[in-house]
């Protein structure tokens, strides 16, 4: 849900503008952008209680297939506030609804049911409570020898149980890959030889390090190269890497070259940036600034 008002001030009550209600999450969010962009994908996910039967409406609303499983906890609501006074923007994270072990283990079974041939299966996100550490690390398994590639897009001991364990492409921010190598990265010739050295010992066959608006930097065993980020006006971050991964693996599924994927992540990331609340990227913002990047 997102929202905005003149200012936040404490104690007082603040009379906001009518909310808008979106689909959200890491995996939903990156259906989201593949299906703006004008590809399609199937989201897979868990949903309960009244939350969760709007959250299937709202994808049903966007023209998006997608799969629940049913679970007996109430789907969460995040909040975004925009403060109109000082373009300055309130994010609130609920807590997710624990997740019993009959439940995710349905999770687990559903992607192996429908894997879709020579494609890609994309995991986005935290883990709800409940769910064990090594969750997309299973993921990863399941897939294994299937033809089909795994993307990660996650972060704490989740990330660092999957890394190694047959995943094709991880995109971590700087914080996340960080956690990966369990040091502090200084400079930039560190961070290409950390992103190099994970790819060589096998932690996923492609890296793609997010670095904001100075763009990435892509591992693979060919060796690191940048690409850069477009400048762009910034409305809102909501989503912006869950559209990065979108227009990644749209590339990747289209048959373009990696680094022309890649720059078509960026430009959904960027575009994305560029839209207010939860919105996500707009198609053809992310195609013009993809012309600009490939000029």
């Amino acid at each position: 849900m997102s929202t905005a008002v003149a200012q936040v001030i404490a104690d007082r009550k603040l009379r906001c503008n009518a909310p808008v209600y979106e689909p959200g999450g890491g995996g939903v969010n990156v259906s989201r952008a593949i299906n703006r962009m004008g590809g399609s994908s199937e989201a897979l996910y868990s949903a309960g209680g009244r939350e969760g039967k709007r959250l299937a409406g709202l994808l049903d609303d966007e023209d998006i297939a997608h799969r629940a499983v049913e679970i007996a906890g109430q789907t969460r609501v995040n909040i975004t506030v925009q403060e109109s006074s000082s373009d300055r923007q309130y994010r609130f994270g609920m807590p997710g609804p624990l997740m019993h072990e009959r439940e995710w283990m349905e999770l687990l079974e559903r992607i192996g049911e429908r894997l879709p041939s020579n494609g890609f299966v994309v995991a986005s996100g935290s883990l709800a409570p409940g769910v064990p550490d090594d969750f997309y690390a299973r993921i990863a398994r399941i897939l294994h020898g299937t033809g089909t590639k795994f993307v990660l897009d996650t972060s704490g001991n989740p990330l660092l149980r999957a890394a190694g364990e047959g995943v094709y492409l991880l995109k971590p921010n700087m914080r996340e890959f960080q956690e990966l190598v369990q040091r502090e990265i200084t400079d930039e010739r560190e961070q290409e030889q950390e992103a190099y050295d994970l790819v060589r010992r096998g932690a996923c066959e492609v890296l793609v390090l997010s670095l904001g608006n100075a763009g990435v930097l892509l591992a693979t065993e060919d060796g690191v190269r940048r690409l850069r980020a477009p400048s762009v006006p910034v409305r809102s971050k909501v989503g912006a890497g869950d559209s990065m991964v979108g227009g990644l693996v749209l590339g990747l599924h289209r048959a373009m070259p990696l680094e022309d994927s890649v720059r078509l992540g960026i430009a959904a990331g960027a575009a994305a940036v560029m839209t207010p609340g939860t919105e996500l990227c707009r198609r053809e913002d992310v195609f013009r600034l993809f012309e600009q990047l490939h000029s």
